[in-house]
């Protein structure tokens, strides 16, 4: 199995469970390390032939920017659905971090992963 990764996509969104955070955007970041076949793309030098990263990020920006949701973990299941069920991907690893959400830490988060690791 090859892993296309995409890492530290940022994103505002409206996320939270009290009233004052659900008036206002939040950032997100995003890690995502998802299974591919990269050797025919690889043999070929054609994007048809492999994950698009640039067709992932934009879905997803698409996706949280427009989402309102409660928990991170909400937010991070529905995002790693996108990606098995929109990009056939069988096996997602997903990080999402919710910047400032405990001040006196760096990053605070999940890590979820989802399907079969080939």
């Amino acid at each position: 199995m090859d892993i296309i990764f995409l890492r530290g996509l940022r994103v505002e969104t409206v996320i939270g469970i009290h009233d004052w955070e659900k008036e206002i955007r939040q950032p997100v970041v995003l890690d995502l390390e998802m299974s591919a076949d990269v050797a025919k793309a690889a043999a070929g030098d054609r994007i048809e032939d492999t994950l698009d990263y640039r067709a992932v990020s934009k879905r997803l920006k698409q996706f949280v920017g427009e989402s309102r949701v409660d928990l991170v973990e909400t937010l991070a299941e529905r995002c790693a659905g996108i990606i098995r069920k929109e990009f056939g991907v069988r096996w997602v690893r997903l990080s999402l971090n919710k910047l400032g959400a405990v001040s006196d830490a760096a990053d605070v988060g999940v890590v979820i992963e989802r399907g079969e690791r080939d």
